[in-house]
């Protein structure tokens, strides 16, 4: 298999899993997209070329919000990928603080990969916020996640300059757009 049918299947299969879903920016946005800007930024503002690491950007949502499970995963994608999805999926049996407090102290302590997909979803997330953040979201609340991703990412630094460089942009776009917003 070439790496652009991996990386296609894994497309296709986050696309499969995450089709009834939506963000809940104020259009609800497809939750695809999200997935496929993590991956475009790993490869576009990172330089990654790992195609074990893109295909995880791709899937790093699946187990924690569909009904895939980690052994579907590694039969469809193979063991690094399932591992690596694994690293960067939350108990969602845990309470919402549990879950937050655990990224925190876990960041510093997984892969490498991990931390640059961590790096990159985080940007992601901030991109959105500050741009169409979820219409339920207090403006505490969204002052509340720079402040929480700015703890996560602190424990994922020193793996790629380029997506911490453009990580901190984002923050400060998103706290900037957000100070307007009040």
């Amino acid at each position: 298999m070439t790496q652009t049918t991996a990386l296609l299947r894994a497309a296709s299969f986050a696309a499969t899993k995450h089709r009834r879903q939506r963000r809940k920016d104020p259009e609800a946005s497809p939750y695809i997209n999200h997935p496929l800007a993590v991956a475009q930024l790993l490869a576009t503002v990172g330089g990654v070329t790992d195609v074990v690491l893109l295909q995880a950007a791709l899937l790093h949502d699946t187990i924690e919000d569909t009904e895939t499970t980690a052994e579907e995963l590694e039969r469809e994608f193979g063991a690094e990928v399932r591992v690596l999805v694994e690293e960067v999926t939350d108990d969602m049996s845990l309470p919402r603080a549990e879950r937050k407090r655990r990224q925190i102290e876990r960041a510093p302590h997984v892969s490498p990969r991990a931390q640059q997909l961590k790096i990159a979803d985080h940007a992601s997330n901030l991109d959105d916020l500050g741009l169409d953040a979820p219409v339920t979201w207090s403006m505490e609340k969204r002052n509340s996640y720079v402040a929480w991703s700015l703890q996560v990412i602190a424990g994922c630094r020193g793996v790629n300059a380029a997506l911490e460089a453009h990580y901190d942009e984002a923050v400060k776009r998103a706290k900037s757009r957000l100070a307007r917003q009040v």
